[in-house]
């Protein structure tokens, strides 16, 4: 009979995410990942493959516990309101644990050699896939009304997806949370549509003009 495994599975993927969403994929080395999984290198792998099936495994598991805000700020129902979930919730969780700022998919990806060139690509479809629902989501709302006629959804969901790469990046710096919202709020004031214009009056006290 074969030998039983003596470690949790889940907590060891648990483990190994922590330590890709803080030093990125070329910067997890194998004694890193052992160390913190608290198992060997050959039992690890032998539970999940080799390093990159491991990275794969975590930014699955990183995707499912920590991106739930995603499908939330989808369903909201403005475009603006959208955008306001996905910036602010976003910002949260870069800046939620002081040992693991910024996002997993950004951190991994920062520096990469050849040899990392298909977990490179992996990044690259894991924020595309984010993208295209967003743009969908714009597509929705331009044909709804809520954002005008000639509003790109294409150009907003890049612009979106540009202002959390770059405020994920800023805390990974160690830009502080207040600094970051500031960053989203000046992205949320430059949001087209109605709704965008009587949040700013109301917020200055001032009447809208009448149509």
């Amino acid at each position: 009979m074969g030998r039983h495994r003596e470690y949790d599975v889940e907590k060891v993927l648990d483990a190994v995410l922590d330590v890709f969403w803080r030093k990125g994929y070329e910067g997890a080395s194998y004694a890193d990942l052992t160390e913190a999984a608290g198992v060997q290198r050959p039992a690890l792998y032998s539970a999940f493959g080799n390093k990159e099936v491991l990275f794969r495994r975590a930014l699955e598991r990183y995707s499912e516990r920590y991106m739930d805000h995603i499908p939330e700020a989808l369903a909201m129902p403005t475009s603006r309101e959208v955008v306001a979930h996905l910036l602010h919730r976003s910002l949260e969780l870069n800046t939620r644990y002081l040992e693991r700022t910024g996002c997993l998919g950004i951190n991994g990806s920062v520096a990469g050699s050849d040899e990392s060139e298909p977990v490179r690509q992996a990044l690259v479809e894991f924020r595309a896939a984010g993208e295209s629902r967003l743009r969908a989501r714009f597509e929705r709302a331009k044909e709804e009304g809520d954002l005008p006629p000639n509003a790109d959804p294409d150009a907003l969901a890049a612009f979106v997806m540009a202002v959390m790469h770059g405020m994920a990046l800023q805390a990974k710096a160690g830009f502080s949370r207040e600094k970051l919202m500031a960053v989203a709020d000046q992205a949320l004031a430059t949001w087209p549509g109605s709704s965008c214009r009587e949040e700013q009056a109301a917020a200055s006290h001032v009447a809208l003009p009448a149509d």
